[in-house]
């Protein structure tokens, strides 16, 4: 008998591996997202895009701009729009440690990684984060050329 593809996974862990080219990543935090009703098959499925996404803060909540979720495959003309801001589900008091670190000079809140804990729920992982200069981006192609050359020696 064959086997039947499942269209929703179980283990969804979407990265944005850009952003640790981009950026270096000072603190990492997890906060939930508010979501519409397809949007979560579509998480579900896998079509996120978490490249061009942003966070910023806007009467003291904090917003996800950028994430592209693809509408759903199966949803009627009650689907979601792909490029909508959504709210960060977070304490205020971490709200308020956040807003205050990013005031600083040169600092940035990016989404890094979107994946669906254990209870369901999608979970948005955020990174407080600086970017880097160009020669800092050609050091990351350095150290990761010299894993890869060592990785090649030790298995032949």
């Amino acid at each position: 008998m064959a086997e039947v593809k499942k269209r929703f996974t179980d283990n969804i862990n979407i990265r944005n591996r850009q952003a640790t080219f981009e950026y270096e990543l000072i603190d990492k935090m997890v906060a939930g997202l508010a979501l519409k009703g397809t949007e979560i098959k579509s998480i579900r499925e896998g079509k996120v895009n978490l490249q061009d996404g942003y966070c910023y803060f806007a009467h003291g909540e904090a917003f996800v701009r950028g994430v592209n979720i693809t509408p759903y495959s199966q949803g009627t003309h009650y689907n979601h729009e792909a490029s909508r801001e959504r709210k960060l589900l977070m304490k205020k008091s971490e709200l308020k440690k956040l807003e205050a670190r990013v005031e600083e000079k040169g600092l940035s809140l990016i989404p890094v990684r979107l994946f669906i804990n254990d209870r369901g729920l999608a979970k948005l992982e955020i990174a407080l984060a600086r970017g880097k200069k160009l020669h800092d981006k050609r050091d990351s192609i350095k150290e990761k050329d010299l894993k890869r050359e060592l990785s090649r020696i030790k298995l032949g």
